[in-house]
């Protein structure tokens, strides 16, 4: 019974629903900021070896040509700690391949000259030697070593959805749901909310809270909606939150206008949607749980699969229901 999959429908579209992916950096989730298009309607993708896939990688505005093989290793390094379970991290090697697989044939309009770049604010975050050096010290050849047998071990395989790589978005964290890819990009698929096992006892700063005072608060809101309307009790700025499927929250009731949760998560730099907003003591504060958009495999979620045994298969099943895995 560890495969937990839901089954779905796939909307006919005109063209591929498919927004571009961009991670957050230091969180390893991707983030949707822009909608890319389908560069070619190809038939079923053939899996291949990594040292067989090659792709551009912006440089400035020049791209340069790498090798799966020679690139993956440093993106998965940058996105999971190293010291994760041997299974979460082959499942992170096998999303990183496929999101870079699917964006060989989306373009990013941030980046029209290569596939992905390695800014962390747009695609896939990326840290070389020199980096990964820096910031492991001594266990730099220890923690390469599990890097590299994540990526061997799953050498060429892929994530997809009829026949093409899916796009595989990640987060961090969630509380007890992942995110419905319909809530921020429309319905996807394979992007449905499951229920995921992490919790305060696995994830670091899995609650957090930010405080904002009243100026602030009303400040913020105003220089986003210039319409919102604030009387004199800030208690009464605020109304009850509506929440999504997953129990993130969808909107919000702010100065007499309805602001989406992505709006304000991004307004207040909340760590996800899924929080609650008290007023005591003449603050407003925000209570977080979890960190990233929610949508696709949960990093953390993924670590505490595989230490209760689940495989980096089973894993992905889980996250990315109806896919298939394939192997070259």
């Amino acid at each position: 019974m560890k495969r937990l999959l839901w089954v779905s429908v796939l909307l006919a579209l005109a063209g591929v629903l498919m927004p571009a992916l961009f991670l957050q950096s230091g969180a390893a989730e991707a983030r949707p900021e822009a909608a890319v298009s389908p560069q070619s309607s190809e038939s079923a993708y053939v899996p291949q070896k990594d040292a067989k896939i090659s792709f551009t990688v912006a440089d400035g505005e020049s791209a340069q040509s790498v090798t799966m093989a020679d690139y993956l290793p440093h993106a998965v390094a940058a996105e999971m700690p190293a010291n994760f379970a041997p299974e979460a991290l082959r499942a992170q090697a096998i999303a990183a391949r496929t999101y870079i697989l699917y964006c060989t044939t989306h373009q990013n309009p941030k980046h029209p000259q290569a596939a992905v770049c390695k800014n962390a604010g747009c695609c896939l975050a990326f840290a070389d030697d020199a980096q990964l050096k820096k910031n492991w010290g001594e266990s730099f050849e220890t923690n390469m070593a599990a890097i590299r047998e994540a990526v061997t071990a799953t050498d060429g395989q892929v994530l997809v959805y009829d026949g093409t790589p899916i796009l595989a978005s990640f987060h961090s964290s969630s509380s007890g749901k992942t995110e419905d890819g319909e809530a921020l990009w429309g319905a996807v698929p394979y992007l449905k909310s499951v229920s995921t096992p992490e919790n305060e006892k696995d994830v670091p700063d899995f609650v957090t809270t930010v405080e904002v005072t009243p100026e602030n608060f009303k400040e913020t809101v105003l220089g986003y909606k210039a319409d919102a309307k604030f009387g004199d009790d800030p208690a009464a700025w605020v109304g009850q939150a509506t929440p999504d499927a997953s129990g993130r929250v969808q909107s919000l009731p702010v100065g007499g206008l309805n602001l989406a949760g992505a709006d304000v998560r991004k307004l207040f730099s909340l760590r996800s949607t899924s929080f609650t907003l008290t007023y005591p003591d003449g603050k407003f504060v925000f209570t977080v749980r979890g960190y990233g958009h929610g949508l696709g495999m949960s990093q953390y979620g993924a670590n505490a699969m595989a230490k209760s045994g689940f495989t980096c298969a089973e894993i992905l099943a889980h996250y990315y229901p109806d896919t298939k895995l394939v192997s070259a």
